[in-house]
């Protein structure tokens, strides 16, 4: 669910749309926080520098997702968020959407949902980034987003902005890639990876007890 579909309509009103060029910055890191975004078109993500100053993406946001949730609490921007492609973006007003939030039970709960989704997947991203093999990588990212009627996850971006997500080089996720290919694991449609049910098991098939 889209946070505009839960917002009053004098909140949307007092909304901001603007637009971004590919490399835009829409806000960096420690800036403070005027409000939360919500991407209309394109992909914008959140990134920080690690210890030895590579660009680690942590989020991708394609349309209906939010970026910088927890700073309708106030405070700094706590990452770098830049566009991928062209994109929109509307800027929820930060002292508007905490008011929203004191006021409106309904609107608290549906919000609170938002950020315990965001914990989850956060939990899930550092446990990713535990893992030492860029397959095993591969195979947890495979495993959380793949639609389980086809056996595929659909990739949004560019593979070099999937191996930033997942904390790799491209040239490591490259060879993750073609080496699970080669061995039957998976094969890629498109922009589309296909994972290959095991032998005797076909997509969507369900065990019977």
């Amino acid at each position: 669910m889209s946070i505009g579909e839960y917002l009053p309509p004098e909140i949307k009103k007092a909304s901001v749309v603007s637009k971004l060029q590919r490399g835009d910055f829409l806000f960096q890191r420690n800036t403070p926080a005027i409000g939360v975004y919500e991407v209309l078109e394109g992909r914008v993500s959140m990134s920080r520098l690690d210890p030895v100053g590579r660009d680690v993406i942590l989020f991708v946001a394609t349309p209906g997702e939010t970026l910088a949730e927890a700073t309708i609490f106030g405070g700094n921007y706590h990452c770098n968020a830049v566009a991928l492609t062209q994109a929109t973006v509307r800027l929820y007003p930060q002292p508007l959407l905490l008011q929203e939030y004191e006021q409106n039970q309904k609107f608290a709960i549906a919000y609170t949902r938002m950020l315990a989704r965001q914990l989850v997947n956060a939990r899930a991203r550092i446990e990713q980034r535990n893992m030492q093999s860029a397959r095993d990588r591969l195979r947890h990212f495979l495993s959380l987003n793949m639609d389980p009627e086809r056996l595929s996850v659909k990739v949004t971006g560019t593979l070099k902005e999937l191996a930033g997500e997942l904390g790799l080089t491209h040239e490591s996720l490259y060879r993750a890639l073609a080496r699970m290919e080669e061995e039957g694991e998976i094969y890629r449609q498109n922009n589309e990876i296909m994972v290959r049910p095991p032998a005797g098991m076909s997509s969507g098939s369900k065990e019977e007890y």
